[in-house]
């Protein structure tokens, strides 16, 4: 891409182009045209005559209204929530893929509330299970790559976001308290971005911007006694989790020889007494190291060690003929980023705890929720092979996690999504895992975005019980799941109306699509039912909404089942995969028709079609006019014989 396309390709943003790398004075946005001869006046394979520590580095000026450093699934969920919301949003990656640990780089699969189906129901709904449907029908073979394809599309698809790849936060400034600006580095393109914005989130996992700011944080292990957290040590140390290289490898028609590289650990039976290499296709969450180490300044040692213990497994599966079912198998995929479990946490408000974990997170301030057990791992990893890989901690049901956890306590206008968040390590074993960070990101962005909308600090909108409120709604609208709460959203003309429909199960009666929930619940003695249901005769099936006065609308929102009982991630795994239906949920409606009747009375009038549909949540936008009626007429699903829905909303 030419520079001066790479500029025009930024649309409505403010844009300032220096020839220097000096820390600028005052400036005003120039025009996209001005910007373009500017960009001109560089010749081609030149560059500017920088002054400072680079001589290769320009500078390029952005303002913004929110900036979100790290493109991992938490960054990417936050940036496209605020984006979606109307905020600006500059999106920075220090790596050439989105996706975090599970890109194509590490390949490890998305787990989070529902325990990987061992706690059906709780699949984490969102943006989240947007990407999993679009994934699970247009990705069958299960390639990690199309994964990465398919973020990128998210993020670049969104006209509000502007992301930079390969492009890394290199300094903050900060007066009073509040960022003013970013520098983000591009080594690739030699450039250096100054990035303004009026809110920053760092969803980096090291906390990176965070700590350029001067936020507070925390590293390392609390003792049991600074939080009275059970699962804690007797005294503080700073350990952490480690990290893990993953590997993929498949059966061939022939023995597949394999020969150890010189540097390679040698393994024995006894190193893999506890950690048993079962099935080959996909490599062992257990082959960790580094938690006893810096994880992020001894990166590179980290690195290698655990590649030499990756060879070190393969070798004995294939040579110590402890395995012989595997000499048909050849590795084909060796990770060469160590997937990273724990750094720095940021500290908020809040601070996220074993027992809010236990009590089910019972905050006035919740966004999101989570339920991966509290999950620890011993730090010295391999290394320490005569103690388990782990243990874990169950909480009774799923929690809340509160907005007090996702903004600094130190930085008023720096929010954190993803595994940095404001908590103590025992908290973080379970709040960690990449499917709570997609809704953690989802819930920072839209805080971040309604942030600038309405001109608070992350603070003030949730020391505001109005503003925490409306927070809340939108977040539900937005098919986010937060535990107790329901549809309260005044402007929803749906929860007005009289339900009716073609037929009912005696247990999902039409009346649930605007009983407020947007999932059937699981509880101890069963599941509460919130969906409706019919079967589907030779014409489909309907359900109807109807006022009593005629309303004006222009949109109508609904939530089809997409089969959250079952689990639902990309996995190279094939135990795991088996678990799933890769391909549109038998559940889900495929095709329907919105039909409508006017205020006046006549013929339902259609509008909308839709066919081969997979996903839960739909929005259909149409003419603003008034309606005595709107009916959602079912024809098909993916292979279920009846009809369900658990949603329906109407907007003007």
């Amino acid at each position: 891409m030419k520079r001066r396309d790479f500029v025009a390709a930024f649309g409505a943003y403010s844009v300032i182009v220096r020839a220097d790398n000096l820390p600028p004075a005052a400036v005003t946005p120039a025009s996209m045209e001005d910007i373009r001869k500017r960009l001109d006046s560089v010749a081609p394979g030149r560059s500017p005559a920088n002054q400072g520590p680079s001589r290769a580095l320009s500078l390029l000026e952005l303002e913004t209204d929110v900036l979100v450093a790290g493109g991992g699934l938490a960054g990417i969920c936050a940036a496209i929530a605020a984006a979606r919301h109307g905020a600006k949003v500059v999106l920075a990656q220090d790596r050439s893929r989105l996706g975090g640990n599970s890109s194509s780089e590490v390949k490890m699969h998305v787990v989070g509330a529902d325990c990987s189906g061992s706690r059906p129901g709780w699949r984490e709904s969102g943006l989240i299970e947007e990407f999993r449907l679009d994934d699970a029908s247009q990705n069958p073979q299960r390639s990690f790559e199309m994964w990465d394809l398919l973020l990128y599309d998210k993020v670049v698809s969104e006209p509000n976001i502007v992301l930079l790849l390969d492009s890394t936060v290199a300094e903050a400034h900060v007066n009073g308290g509040r960022i003013e600006d970013v520098l983000v580095r591009c080594e690739r393109t030699e450039q250096l971005y100054r990035i303004r914005a009026r809110i920053f989130c760092d969803s980096t996992g090291d906390s990176r911007l965070g700590v350029e700011a001067g936020a507070d944080f925390r590293i390392g292990r609390e003792a049991r006694s600074e939080f009275g957290e059970s699962f804690a040590p007797e005294d503080a140390d700073g350990h952490t989790l480690g990290s893990s290289i993953l590997f993929t490898s498949r059966m061939h028609r022939m023995p597949m020889p394999f020969q150890a590289p010189k540097w390679a650990r040698k393994v024995t039976a006894r190193d893999l007494r506890i950690r048993k290499p079962n099935s080959w296709e996909y490599g062992y969450w257990w082959i960790e190291w580094g938690g006893d180490r810096d994880t992020i300044r001894d990166n590179e040692r980290i690195r290698f060690e655990l590649l030499s213990i990756v060879m070190g497994v393969w070798d004995y599966i294939k040579n110590s003929g402890a395995c012989p079912d595997s000499a048909n198998w050849a590795i084909d995929w060796v990770g060469m980023m160590p997937g990273k479990r724990g750094s720095r946490r940021l500290v908020g408000d809040t601070i996220l705890t074993q027992s809010h974990l236990m009590e089910g997170g019972n905050f006035p301030d919740a966004v999101a929720v989570g339920g991966w057990p509290m999950d620890d791992h011993p730090p010295g990893g391999f290394d320490l092979p005569d103690v388990a890989p782990n243990r874990a901690l169950r909480s009774p049901e799923v929690y809340n996690l509160p907005l007090g956890s996702l903004y600094s306590r130190n930085i008023e206008n720096l929010m954190m999504a993803g595994r940095n968040i404001s908590c103590t390590h025992v908290a973080f074993t379970s709040a960690r895992v990449m499917a709570t960070c997609s809704v953690i990101g989802q819930a920072a962005g839209t805080a971040a975005a309604m942030c600038v909308e309405r001109s608070l600090t992350p603070r003030q909108l949730r020391n505001d019980p109005a503003q925490m409120i409306a927070l809340q709604q939108r977040l539900l609208c937005d098919d986010q799941t937060i535990r107790g709460l329901t549809n309260s959203d005044s402007d929803d003309l749906a929860r007005e109306a009289k339900v009716s429909a073609s037929a009912e199960a005696p247990t999902a009666p039409a009346a649930n699509v605007i009983d407020g929930h947007v999932r059937d619940v699981p509880t101890k003695t069963g599941t509460v039912i919130h969906h409706w249901e019919a079967p589907l005769a030779d014409d489909g099936a309907w359900v109807e909404l109807a006022w009593p006065q005629p309303v004006e609308a222009s949109s109508i929102q609904i939530t089809f089942d997409t089969g959250f009982r079952r689990a639902l991630s990309l996995t190279a795994e094939d135990g795991f995969n088996r678990k799933m239906i890769r391909g549109p949920q038998p559940e889900t409606v495929r095709n329907y028709t919105v039909l409508a009747r006017a205020a006046d009375g006549g013929d339902w009038e259609p509008l909308v079609e839709v066919r081969d549909n997979h996903q839960r949540v739909n929005r259909h936008r149409f003419t603003r006019r008034k309606l005595a009626a709107v009916r959602i007429h079912v024809h098909s699903t993916h292979g279920a014989p009846v009809a369900h829905i658990f949603e329906v909303r109407c907007y003007a």
